[in-house]
C-alpha cells in the first residue's frame, strides 16, 4: 500500500512559533488557550452568572438538539459496523509492513484508562441503583422497584457504557490512527479531514476543527476529573469523617494535577503506559474483591441474563421518538452522548497514537467489542451487589442513591474487610484520575503543537494545569448543583463537535475507499 497517497507538503509543525520556550501552532494554541482562559476568569469573577449561563444553554441544547446526538451515536455504530464486513477492513494503519508498537495487553490498558476508568468507579453501584429507584426517573417510564425496573437498570447501565459509546471513540481513533501513520499527516484532528478538505485542512477550517476539538476535550475531561474529585473526597469522608465539601474537591483536584504532570512530563512509556498497567491490576483485584465477598451466585447468573437483555432493550433505548421518559432520556442517555462525544478527540486521538500496526476490523473489532464484554462483568458485579443490598433491605442503600458519590462507599460498607477495600478504592479513583489527565493533556499538547507528539515539556505542564482547573471552575460555579454543572460543561461543548463528528465517518469513508482502490488496481497491474 502507498505509504503516502496524499501529495501534500505540508510538515508537522510547519505553522508553529516559538515563545517562552514553547513550541505552538499559530493560531490554534492561542485561540484555544484564551477561550479556556476567558472561560476560567469569568467563572472566577461571577460564578453565579456562569452557572446559570450553563444550565441555560443545556438545558437549550437538550431541548433542541437531543435528536442530533442520539441520531449520530446511532448511525456512527452502523458506520463502524460496515467497516468492519467491508474489504476496506483488511488495510493496515501504517501500511502492509507495519506491526503494532505495543502488547495487546498494553494496549488495552492503556486504552480502559484513558476511556472510561473513573467513570466506571463512580458509576459502577450508582448508575443501575439511582434507575432502579427512580432516583431521576426510570428508563422506557418503568414503574421504580419492580422487576422490569431491575432489569433496565442493568441494561440501560450497559448501553450506555457500550457499543454506541466505544463507536464514537473508534471512529475518531481509527480516521487519527490511519491518517497519520498510513499517510504521514500530523497526529491533530485536522488530518482526518484531508480527504474532504485537501489542502485546505492547513487554512482557518482546519484551524477551527483542532480548537473545537480541544475545547470539547477540555470540558470533557474536566466532566470526569470532577467526578473523580467528588468520589475521592466522599471516600475519604468515610474512611477518615474529613469534610467532602468543595474546598476538599479542589484541593484533591489540585493534588492530583501535580501528580499528573509529572506523569506528563516522563512522557508515553515512562508515565502513561506504567500507570495505566497498574490500573488495570488494581481494577481486575477490586473486580474479583467483590464478585468473590458480594453475592457471587447472583453475579455470575446475571452476566448472560444482562447480556441478553442489553441486546432486548437495545433498540428502545436508541429510539428518541416520542419517549415517555423525556426527563429520564435527557438527563442520562442525552448527556452519556455528549459525554462521549466532547471525550472522542482525546480518547480517540490518545487511541490512535498507540494502535500502529492494527488493521482496520482489528481496530474496530477490539475498540468496541471487547470493552463491551468487560462494561457487562464490571456493571453486573457492582450492579447486582448494589441491588441485592437495596432490595433485600441491607444497609444504607436500601433507603435509596442518597449522594451519589456515596454509593460505592456504602455498597463496600456492607462486605468484608470494609476499610480496606474502601481505601483501595480510593486509591484506584486517583490513579485513574492520574492517568486520565496526563493522557488529555499529551493529546491536546498534540494538537496545540501542529501535530507533533514530543513537544516541550512547559507545554504539556500548561494543558495539564488548564485542565485541573476547568475542573475545578465547573465545580465552583455549580455550587450545591456541581454534577449538574459538570454535565452542561460537557453538554454544551459536545454540541460543535457533534457536526464534526458526522463530517469526519464521510472523510474516513472516503480516505479508506481510495487506498482500497489504489490496491485494487495495482493488483491487477501486478497480475498482468
Amino acid at each position: 500500500m502507498p505509504k503516502r497517497f496524499y501529495k501534500t507538503t505540508h510538515k508537522t509543525g510547519e505553522n508553529n512559533v516559538s515563545l517562552l520556550g514553547l513550541d505552538v501552532h499559530n493560531p490554534v494554541f492561542f485561540v484555544a488557550a484564551v477561550l479556556v482562559l476567558g472561560f476560567i476568569g469569568l467563572a472566577l469573577g461571577a460564578p453565579e452568572t456562569v452557572g446559570a449561563a450553563l444550565f441555560a444553554a443545556r438545558d437549550w441544547v437538550l431541548a433542541t438538539f437531543d435528536w442530533l446526538f442520539v441520531s449520530t451515536v446511532n448511525l456512527v455504530f452502523v458506520f463502524c459496523l460496515a467497516l468492519i464486513v467491508s474489504p476496506m477492513g483488511r488495510l493496515r494503519i501504517g501500511g502492509s509492513e507495519a506491526r503494532p508498537e505495543f502488547s495487546t495487553l498494553s494496549w488495552f490498558a492503556m486504552l480502559f484508562s484513558a476511556g472510561i476508568g473513573i467513570g466506571l468507579m463512580f458509576w459502577g453501584a450508582a448508575e443501575p441503583l439511582a434507575y432502579y429507584t427512580g432516583w431521576s426517573g426510570t428508563p422506557l417510564g418503568v414503574e421504580a422497584r419492580t422487576p422490569e425496573a431491575r432489569d433496565l437498570a442493568l441494561s440501560a447501565t450497559m448501553f450506555h457504557w457500550g457499543l454506541n459509546a466505544w463507536a464514537i471513540y473508534a471512529v475518531i481513533g481509527l480516521a487519527l490512527a490511519y491518517f497519520t501513520f498510513s499517510k504521514g499527516l500530523p497526529l491533530t484532528m485536522r488530518s482526518a479531514f484531508y480527504p474532504l478538505l485537501g489542502e485546505r485542512v492547513w487554512g482557518w477550517p482546519g484551524h477551527v476543527i483542532d480548537i473545537l476539538a480541544v475545547v470539547a476535550t477540555l470540558f470533557g475531561l474536566a466532566t470526569s476529573l470532577g467526578l473523580g474529585a467528588q468520589q475521592v473526597a466522599s471516600g475519604l469522608h468515610f474512611l477518615f469523617g474529613t469534610s467532602p465539601g468543595l474546598t476538599t474537591q479542589i484541593l484533591i483536584i489540585a493534588f492530583i494535577t501535580s501528580i499528573a504532570i509529572v506523569s506528563v512530563v516522563r512522557g508515553l512509556d515512562g508515565g502513561v503506559k506504567v500507570l495505566s498497567n497498574i490500573n488495570m491490576l488494581m481494577a481486575a483485584a477490586f473486580l474479583a474483591f467483590v464478585f468473590i465477598v458480594g453475592p457471587t451466585l447472583l453475579i455470575a447468573t446475571g452476566f448472560m441474563d444482562n447480556a441478553l437483555n442489553y441486546v432486548r432493550d437495545f433498540v428502545p433505548l436508541s429510539n428518541w421518538i416520542g419517549r415517555e421518559d423525556t426527563d429520564w432520556f435527557h438527563g442520562w442517555t442525552v448527556f452519556y452522548w455528549a459525554w462521549w462525544i466532547s471525550w472522542s478527540p482525546f480518547v480517540g486521538m490518545f487511541i490512535a497514537r498507540i494502535s500502529k500496526g492494527r488493521t482496520v476490523r482489528e481496530f474496530l473489532l477490539s475498540v468496541i467489542f471487547v470493552p463491551l464484554v468487560v462494561t457487562i462483568i464490571w456493571f453486573t458485579t457492582f450492579g447486582e451487589t448494589a441491588l441485592f443490598q437495596a432490595e433485600g433491605g441491607i444497609g444504607t442503600l436500601q433507603e435509596g442513591i442518597g449522594e451519589v458519590s456515596l454509593v460505592l462507599f456504602h455498597m463496600l460498607e456492607n462486605l468484608p474487610f470494609t476499610q480496606i477495600a474502601s481505601g483501595f478504592a480510593v486509591v484506584l479513583i486517583l490513579i485513574f484520575f492520574v492517568t486520565s489527565s496526563d493522557s488529555g493533556s499529551l493529546v491536546i499538547d498534540s494538537i496545540t503543537a501542529g501535530g507533533k507528539l514530543h513537544a516541550p515539556v512547559p507545554q504539556r505542564i500548561f494543558w495539564a494545569t488548564l485542565e485541573g482547573a476547568v475542573a475545578a471552575i465547573l465545580l465552583y460555579g455549580g455550587g450545591a448543583q456541581a454534577l449538574q454543572a459538570l454535565q452542561a460543561g460537557a453538554i454544551s461543548a459536545a454540541l460543535p463537535f457533534t457536526v464534526v463528528l458526522l463530517v469526519c465517518c464521510v472523510s474516513l469513508w472516503k480516505g479508506l475507499l481510495n487506498d482500497h482502490n489504489a490496491l485494487k488496481r495495482l493488483s491487477a497491474a501486478e497480475s498482468h
